[in-house]
C-alpha cells in the first residue's frame, strides 16, 4: 500500500496535497507538533512520523515506569489499568461511589465510551470520541449520524451537542483518551507490533457516505477519507460479515488508538476490532 505521491519531488518525507472541500469544514489546532493537513493527509499515512500529546509522557512518568517492568501486554494492561483506576476513580466500586441526593454520582471513564461505541459508534459515547480525534489531532468528522459537510448545519449541532455533554465531561475524559492513546502506542510499539510501520487492517462498508472518495487511483485503488474514528479489523472475514464492500488500508501505528489484544478485559474483546484515527487513506476496495 506504500507508495510515492507522483506531486512530490524525488526522496525524503511526501508533500501534503491541497486541501479538499471535505477537508475544510472549519478551522482546526492539535496537540501533537504537526499540520493538521499533514496528519489527516495520504502523505503521512504512507510514511508516518512518531506522534505524542504534548505533555501526557512526561506528565504520567509513573505509570511509563510500571509499564517498562512489564514482561508482556497482559501485565502492561493491568498495570495501566490500576493507574487508570488510581488517578480517575473509575473502577467499578467507586465509580458507582455513595449516593447523593438518591442518585449515585456517575464518573465517566474511557472504558464507557469503548463501550458505547462498540455499541454504535452513532452514539453520544461515539460523538465524543471523534470530539478527541478533533481536539487533539485537529481531523473533523466526516459523520456522525449524517453526513457533516459544513460547520452550523443542523447536523454540526447535534455532533457538537453530544461531543461536549456534560454527562461524559465530568471525569477528565479527554485525558483520560491521551492516557489511553500513549498506552496504545507505547504497546504496539514494545509487544504488539514490533517493529512495524504499518498494520494491515479490514473495513466492511455497505456505501460511502461516511467515507467519501477523493481521488480514484484504479479500477480498484481510491483515496478514501476516513471518518474522524472507524472500526477497522485484522480478520477479513470478520470485516466481511459488516458491509457488501471490504476495505483494506495500511493503517499506520500513530493512527491507532486502541486495539483489541490492548487489555486483557474491554468491550470489544470479541471482534479483533482496532479504532483508527481518520484522514486520507489509499484503500483497495473489493466486493
Amino acid at each position: 500500500m506504500t507508495g510515492a505521491n507522483p506531486d512530490a519531488g524525488g526522496g525524503g518525507a511526501l508533500a501534503p496535497l491541497p486541501l479538499k472541500p471535505h477537508q475544510m469544514i472549519g478551522h482546526s489546532t492539535n496537540l501533537v507538533g504537526m499540520s493538521t493537513a499533514y496528519l489527516a493527509d495520504r502523505a503521512f499515512n504512507e510514511r508516518p512520523e512518531p506522534v505524542h500529546i504534548s505533555g501526557v509522557r512526561e506528565m504520567n512518568g509513573p505509570l511509563f515506569e510500571m509499564l517498562d517492568l512489564a514482561g508482556d501486554l497482559d501485565e502492561a494492561g493491568e498495570a495501566f489499568a490500576k493507574y487508570m483506576m488510581a488517578m480517575f476513580g473509575i473502577d467499578l466500586e467507586q465509580r458507582e461511589g455513595p449516593r447523593e441526593a438518591g442518585r449515585r454520582r456517575y464518573r465517566s471513564s474511557y472504558l464507557r465510551l469503548i463501550k458505547g461505541w462498540g455499541y454504535d459508534s452513532n452514539s453520544p459515547e461515539g460523538a465524543v470520541l471523534k470530539g478527541w480525534v478533533e481536539s487533539r489531532f485537529g481531523i473533523f468528522p466526516t459523520y456522525h449520524k449524517a453526513v457533516l459537510d459544513k460547520v452550523y448545519s443542523e447536523d454540526w449541532l447535534v455532533y457538537v451537542q453530544e461531543k461536549m455533554s456534560s454527562r461524559f465531561h465530568n471525569n477528565s475524559i479527554y485525558t483520560q483518551l491521551d492516557l489511553l492513546y500513549e498506552f496504545c502506542q507505547w504497546a504496539l510499539a514494545r509487544f504488539a507490533a514490533v517493529g512495524q510501520t504499518h498494520l494491515t487492517l479490514y473495513r466492511g462498508i455497505n456505501g460511502f457516505d461516511e467515507h467519501p472518495i477523493s481521488e480514484r487511483i484504479d479500477r480498484r485503488q481510491v483515496v478514501m477519507r476516513m471518518n474522524s474514528l472507524s472500526s477497522f479489523t485484522a480478520d477479513r472475514e470478520i470485516a466481511d460479515c459488516f458491509g457488501d464492500i471490504v476495505l483494506t488500508a495500511e493503517v499506520p501505528r500513530e493512527k491507532i488508538l486502541f486495539f483489541n489484544t490492548l487489555m486483557t478485559s474491554h468491550p470489544l474483546k470479541g471482534e479483533g476490532e482496532y479504532l483508527v484515527i481518520g484522514g486520507d487513506y489509499r484503500v483497495v476496495t473489493a466486493r
